[in-house]
């Protein structure tokens, strides 16, 4: 199954669950990624339990006119944004779990780092906080944000540059004025 594109998977998981589970195998971990960055660490599991939840249900329903990243992307941005309207404003942007080292040092600095930018990431106006996670998180190109945001690449490009202009003051604000 996993030789199979995302269209041939989708036309096989109506009859099989095995192309379901491939195409959750294959989109997980960056659906994951994302959660993460937007609802915390501690909530992600459950955001993308959600998501392929919703996807199961809806998947006879998606049309193709998009790609099934795309639109599985927006059914994630949904699925967050949805946890965070429960929430008290204060938690958003959760910090990813740091991964070990064998140094404690550096795992303290990293952890340190990632909670910085969790912050910073969490100061930034939605729409931009929206398009830089989708960019630098997901790796998504300009055109795919601009489909998942509806909204026009200039737009896109715009709300990233501010957003990492923005990201830039907050950090260096706080003392990290350089990245790896």
């Amino acid at each position: 199954m996993n030789e199979l594109t995302d269209t041939q998977l989708i036309a096989l998981a109506a009859h099989q669950d095995a192309a379901f589970e491939a195409l959750v195998r294959r989109h997980a971990p960056g659906i994951h990624r994302l959660a993460v960055h937007l609802v915390g660490s501690g909530s992600a599991d459950d955001v993308v339990q959600e998501v392929f939840l919703s996807v199961h249900r809806n998947l006879k329903t998606f049309r193709g006119e998009a790609q099934f990243s795309t639109w599985l992307h927006r059914v994630t941005l949904n699925a967050c944004y949805s946890l965070l309207r429960k929430r008290q404003p204060e938690a958003l942007g959760g910090v990813p779990e740091p991964q070990s080292t064998a140094d404690p040092v550096a795992e303290s600095e990293n952890m340190q780092l990632r909670e910085r930018l969790a912050w910073a990431l969490a100061q930034l106006p939605p729409e931009q906080r929206e398009a830089v996670a989708l960019r630098e998180l997901s790796g998504l190109e300009y055109a795919a944000i601009a489909e998942i945001t509806r909204t026009e690449i200039g737009t896109v490009k715009s709300r990233i540059n501010r957003g990492r202009a923005a990201l830039r003051a907050l950090l260096t604000a706080r003392g990290i004025t350089a990245v790896g």
